[in-house]
């Protein structure tokens, strides 16, 4: 049974909300497209959301104080501070520059110091930290030689090296080293592992192989009140028919097939419990939503490339997903709300990103969901918390959420969007 965060037990968990369409409010000086035209997006009723400011490809989001955000851009090798003025307007300043596709962030506060942490693609540096500063104190390089697409063995090809970080209530950082491809054996038997998370002290050392199986836990999180490691995980693509059996009644055997209408549900996306020393199944086993539990502690089907018939890992090595999510919604940033100022409805809850599809024949995603944690300590159906980015009826997205964190005051949510390169603020005041 998990402990929730103080004054937060008696709170009953919400599985349905009323939403409404309401207009993005959108600053004169940032009416560049999409937003050349009045945009919609439905969120909670009573909420509003609001553009803050506009960076190209933003990618994941800190919020250090009240008027300072940080903004990493992967593919310009920086990040960005955003700052709020007192009139309502916002300064960009360039506060980390010359890195290698720096996207996790972490901040570490002292009683005496802090520090922000910061993953590249290819290692992890930290340095001290003044909220408030246009400027970090001299980065160290904690974490080195991590692989990327510069690493000789992978020759260049490196599908996911964008990495996240996080760091416990008992001051353990955990990163995301994701697998270099769809569904290689190599990724589960590199050095280090690279379908896996790794635990460090925050200095860097003593780093360990903390769980496997886990092909691109892009966000990772803390569960409010406990010490425990919660993940969102892109599942493989092309998922072949891996059962000797009919899929369809027009058939007999469809084993190794290439099915639209399978491919298009499997496997799901998955919401993790990440424990220590657990293997949740890639690249050898994939969570099964056709069971009878649906998409709540899967089973596993046997991957149809990598061990078909389960002729090389039996299922019960593996450790069952907590709660599956809709196949290629592709999950990135998250956060649990428990320490917020939300309304208390979605206070004991997590939010999670979902970037949306690009090889479904029906697209899905292109939203911000929200799963409300139930009395068992388990994730219940989620909501849609914001959507609109993507038009149902015509298949034409205008953004694609990557990250949602919360606003240093907790009053409002952040979230960014890497098609139209904006950050929005979702508030309930």
């Amino acid at each position: 049974m998990i402990v929730l965060a103080a004054g937060l037990a008696a709170i009953s968990p919400v599985t349905a909300f009323e939403t409404e369409r309401v207009q993005v409010m959108v600053p004169v000086s940032q009416r560049k497209s999409p937003f050349n035209q009045d945009r919609y997006l439905q969120v909670p009723k009573g909420f509003k959301i609001a553009v803050l400011a506009r960076l190209p490809r933003a990618r994941f989001i800190l919020s250090v104080t009240p008027s300072d955000t940080l903004v990493a851009l992967p593919f310009a090798g920086k990040i960005v501070l955003v700052r709020e003025n007192a009139d309502g307007s916002v300064r960009l300043i360039d506060f980390l520059e010359h890195l290698r596709k720096p996207q996790g962030m972490a901040l570490w506060r002292g009683s005496q110091d802090s520090f922000l942490y910061v993953a590249e693609s290819n290692r992890v540096i930290r340095m001290p930290f003044n909220p408030g500063s246009d400027a970090p104190g001299n980065p160290e390089v904690i974490i080195g030689d991590l692989p990327d697409g510069s690493s000789p063995e992978l020759h260049g090809a490196y599908g996911h090296d964008l990495k996240d970080i996080v760091i416990s209530h008992s001051n353990k950082l955990y990163l995301d080293i994701a697998s270099a491809s769809n569904a290689s054996p190599s990724d589960a038997t590199s050095n280090p592992v690279r379908s896996a998370i790794y635990e460090y002290d925050l200095d860097g050392r003593s780093g360990r192989l903390f769980a496997r199986g886990i092909r691109n836990a892009e966000g990772l999180g803390i569960l409010p009140g406990t010490s425990q490691l919660w993940a969102v995980v892109n599942g493989r693509d092309e998922l072949r028919f891996p059962f000797h059996r009919a899929f369809r009644e027009n058939s007999r055997d469809d084993f190794d097939k290439r099915i639209t209408a399978y491919v298009d549900d499997h496997p799901p996306d998955e919401l993790i419990h990440v424990r220590q020393a657990a293997n949740y199944g890639w690249p050898f086993a994939n969570p099964d939503p056709d069971s009878a539990s649906g998409m709540d502690d899967m089973p596993f089907d046997p991957d149809v490339d990598n061990n078909p018939n389960w002729s090389k890992y039996p299922q019960n090595l593996f450790t069952r997903v907590d709660k599956g999510i809709q196949a290629h919604s592709a999950p990135l940033g998250m956060t649990f709300l428990q320490e917020t100022k939300a309304p208390l409805p979605f206070r004991n809850g997590l939010a999670v990103a979902l970037h949306g599809s690009w090889d479904r024949s029906i697209k899905t995603g292109y939203k911000v969901i929200f799963f409300p944690w139930l009395k068992t300590g388990k994730p219940g159906a989620p909501s849609d918390l914001v959507s609109g980015w993507l038009d149902d009826g015509s298949q034409l997205e205008w953004g694609r959420p990557v990250d949602v964190r919360p606003a240093a005051d907790g009053e409002s949510l952040l979230i960014s969007d890497d098609l139209s390169g904006t950050i929005y603020r979702l508030s309930w005041r």
